[in-house]
């Protein structure tokens, strides 16, 4: 699960990370009056951001200077409703719902810290460069040498040694060493206790007065913890989700929208991926990953096949399962409810092998749809690309 930047920042500053103030903002009124606090005193400005889940806001305007209330009420009004296009919403982009207001400040430098969860030693890493403001992804294909790594022993944490090391890394003034090293121990206590999968702090800002704040923040969650968390999940925005992949949720279906044309519902994670490499292998593009689950009941298999079937590009799809758990018969009840019920109208593949493999056949020969059998993977991916070529 993923929260806003002023979500973040309220969470980090509750294990003592330094974050700017800032109050949120849905009209530009509100925008207005927020900005009446960080404008106090002369030749003060303050920052109006764009919320949406996605980076690369400030390069596709969603990040403006204000020097005034009236300037600051003016770019919430441009920003408020507006589509922001980045590197990482798509070319469909995401419409801006709300503002961040924040007090600015006199930057002397930006760098870059973030963690994640490293699965090849089993531990957390702290990232940290130089090149702050820059996609990390970035700086990692370009100048990897510029990324600093520490893995962090679950057993004993960040511990300061290692946050200095980092410090002196990334050329941090003598003076300001402990405040370097308390923010990152901030941090990564904020990145624990909250179960999360990635915090980002991009940029990590040096002032001129000798601070050390997080100018921008991200963070997100790993959902299966989220019952922990009951504080962090009343965060969720909706509004910032694919509407398909929430429907989804909703029956416990493992949901993602792609770009290709062809539909897939599947069971297990480890068979949908190689559908979809198979479809690739057969010149085609799928349209989705979809794991119905080992145990997936007719209700839920009726679900998969309309959420496949509700995206306009979907031109074919191809149903791949085998039956350990869960049953071909079941598996093929669902298919032909589910297609009676929304009346389909693209070609449908269906490759059924496992547990009553022959029931379910039976059940899709005698139900009158126009339904296309397959008993290999490669043979139905081909069949399957075919069909939505000829679609």
């Amino acid at each position: 699960m993923n929260i806003h930047e002023y979500q973040a920042k309220q969470i980090l500053a509750k294990y003592g990370v330094s974050v700017p103030k800032g109050k949120i903002a849905f009209t530009p009124a509100e925008a207005e009056e927020a900005s009446r606090e960080f404008l106090a005193e002369a030749g003060s400005v303050c920052v109006v951001k764009a919320q949406i889940h996605a980076g690369g806001r400030g390069k596709a305007g969603g990040v403006k200077l204000a020097k005034s209330r009236e300037e600051a009420g003016s770019i919430a009004k441009e920003l408020l409703g507006k589509v922001l296009v980045t590197h990482q919403t798509g070319p469909a982009g995401k419409e801006v719902k709300k503002v961040y207001v924040e007090e600015g400040c006199q930057i002397a430098r930006e760098l870059y810290v973030g963690l994640v969860v490293d699965r090849s030693t089993q531990r957390v890493v702290m990232m940290a460069s130089t090149e702050g403001g820059v996609e990390i992804e970035e700086v990692a294909a370009k100048t990897p040498e510029k990324i600093l790594k520490e893995f962090i022993d679950p057993a004993v944490g960040l511990i300061p040694f290692q946050g200095r090391k980092l410090a002196f890394g990334l050329g941090i003034d003598k003076s300001l060493i402990n405040k370097a090293v308390k923010f990152m121990t901030g941090l990564y206590n904020a990145f624990v206790a909250s179960d999360a999968s990635m915090a980002e702090i991009n940029p990590l800002v040096v002032t001129k007065g000798g601070d050390i704040i997080a100018l921008d923040a991200k963070m997100s969650f790993d959902d299966n913890a989220l019952f922990r968390h009951k504080d962090i999940e009343e965060m969720r925005d909706l509004d910032e989700e694919d509407p398909k992949e929430v429907a989804a949720a909703r029956f416990n279906l493992n949901y993602v929208t792609l770009d290709g044309n062809i539909g897939c519902m599947v069971n297990g994670a480890g068979l949908a991926m190689a559908t979809m490499d198979m479809i690739k292998l057969s010149g085609g593009n799928p349209a989705n990953f979809l794991d119905v689950g080992g145990g997936a009941n007719k209700e839920q298999v009726t679900a998969a096949f309309k959420l496949i079937t509700s995206d306009p590009n979907v031109k074919g799809v191809l149903v791949n399962i085998f039956g350990g758990i869960m049953r071909c018969d079941i598996i093929a009840e669902g298919i032909m409810a589910a297609a009676k019920d929304v009346g389909l109208k693209v070609p449908l593949v269906v490759r059924l092998q496992g547990t009553n493999v022959e029931q379910g056949r039976k059940l899709l020969a005698e139900s009158g749809l126009n339904i296309i059998t397959a008993e290999n993977m490669d043979e139905a991916a081909e069949k399957a690309v075919k069909a939505a070529k000829s679609a």
